[in-house]
């Protein structure tokens, strides 16, 4: 690919598709998995960014649910019994493990361990 190709091309991407490109990069400097390429049963190591945070309803067991994103594909991380995490909030960078199962046609990772990371830095 020429020179001038890839600079019309990074030219002509979307705000998304570049920060996509950038968090999967990202993600594999790091040396984890990609969430894109997870199946049931996987035991998984990602880091990605979290899009949303939701807690549902009042059930039988409150739980805190949040999305996290990395360029590849979305992933539910539960956290079963908590309302709340201190230092998770949207927009933070982080890095969770555990076993990954498929959950109402989703991703899901419960009770995963995780590290709160730094934000990105752009090079």
């Amino acid at each position: 690919m020429s020179f001038l190709t890839r600079i019309r091309d990074h030219l002509t991407r979307s705000t998304d598709e570049l920060e996509a490109r950038e968090l999967s990069t990202d993600g594999r400097r790091a040396g984890a998995q990609q969430i894109g390429d997870l199946t049931d049963r996987d035991i998984a190591d990602v880091v990605g960014v979290v899009r949303n945070l939701t807690m549902p309803p009042k059930t039988q067991v409150p739980c805190l649910v949040a999305e996290l994103y990395d360029g590849t594909g979305a992933l539910a991380l539960v956290w079963l019994g908590r309302r709340e995490i201190a230092g998770i909030t949207c927009g933070v960078r982080m890095r969770a493990r555990g076993r990954v199962m498929m959950r109402r046609g989703q991703l899901t990772m419960l009770n995963p361990t995780y590290d709160l990371l730094p934000p990105r830095t752009t090079e």
